[in-house]
Order: structure tokens, then C-alpha cells, then sequence
């Protein structure tokens, strides 16, 4: 799906990368990310003579999310661009090296779904809004206040503060 093949990427210096991730794909699970299409991902691949791995990727899609004020189903488009470097591991470095991604040893591809998986997550807000002015959800009763308008009373007491309220009064 989204492989590259190195020993043909090594050969030809570069390759360009033309793929989708489907919107079920097991990847996801875990995530937040709910797309409502397949994931877009287009871009090259190149070989560098030292033997690293550099992608430079677009990816889109779209996402389905809940907006944060009122709760409705909201699309948000995903557009992303991204540079992966991949490496040797190198053993005497230690494992802690920044934005660099291993490149595994004694494999014919190099699978960049897991990469592409852990940057969407990193790079999507999960706060989403249906419109700039939402209205949101009354806090008394919970109508959508966006579609209808309620009758409750700002002015009603919470009855968590009754105690405090109680004291209040007494100092009074």
C-alpha cells in the first residue's frame, strides 16, 4: 500500500508515491482520527548516497469530527505536508535522535504508514468548531442553542454551592 521498495529506491535515486490509506484501515484504530474518505498521499521518495531515506509527502483527506461547542458532526479537510528522514539505526548514538526515523536493516520496504500515522496525530487539532459564532449547548437543560432557544434562567442556582451559600448567609 504504502511500501517502498528500497533496493528499487537505491537503484533509481528516486521514486515518486501515489497512494491512499483507507478510511478503515487498522492504523487508525487507537486514534482519534475518524476520516470519511481515504486518506491522499502523494510525493517522492529519494535515496541519499549515505544511505538515509527522505520523504517529502502531501497528504488529504478528510476528517469527521464533533465540534466542541454543540456537539454536531463537523468535516475537516486535512491538508499536510511532510518530510520524513529516515537512517540507520546507529547503535553507538543511543535511540534519542530528534526527528530522524529509523531505518531498519535487512528489509525490502520500508513501510511509511506508522510515520504518516504518528505525524497526523501530532498535527490535528481535536477542537474543532461547526461555525466561528456556535452557540453551543445550554448547561441547564443541553438544547442546541444553535437550533432552538431555551427557557431556562441564567440566574438558577447551582445547588453544589447550596452548603456555601448556607454559610454565606449566616455571616450575614
Amino acid at each position: 500500500m504504502l511500501t517502498i521498495p528500497l533496493g528499487r529506491l537505491e537503484r533509481e535515486g528516486r521514486l515518486e508515491v501515489r497512494a491512499e490509506i483507507p478510511a478503515d484501515d487498522p492504523s487508525w484504530e487507537g486514534t482519534e482520527l475518524r476520516f470519511l474518505a481515504p486518506l491522499s498521499v502523494s510525493g517522492r521518495v529519494q535515496w541519499v548516497p549515505s544511505g538515509e531515506v527522505l520523504a517529502r509527502l502531501i497528504l488529504q483527506g478528510l476528517l469527521a469530527q464533533k465540534c466542541r461547542r454543540c456537539l454536531e458532526p463537523v468535516s475537516v479537510r486535512v491538508e499536510e505536508e511532510l518530510d520524513l528522514f529516515f537512517a540507520p539505526v546507529d547503535e553507538s548514538a543511543g535511540t534519542d535522535v530528534g526527528s530522524v526515523r529509523p531505518l531498519p536493516e535487512g528489509v525490502g520496504g520500508l513501510d511509511l504508514v506508522e510515520a504518516v500515522r504518528e505525524e497526523l496525530m501530532l498535527s490535528q487539532s481535536l477542537l474543532a468548531l461547526c461555525k466561528p459564532d456556535c452557540k453551543g449547548l445550554c448547561p441547564l437543560c443541553g438544547i442546541n442553542l444553535n437550533e432552538d432557544r431555551c427557557e431556562c434562567s441564567q440566574e438558577e442556582s447551582d445547588p453544589r454551592w447550596d452548603a456555601l451559600r448556607a454559610l454565606n448567609e449566616k455571616r450575614e
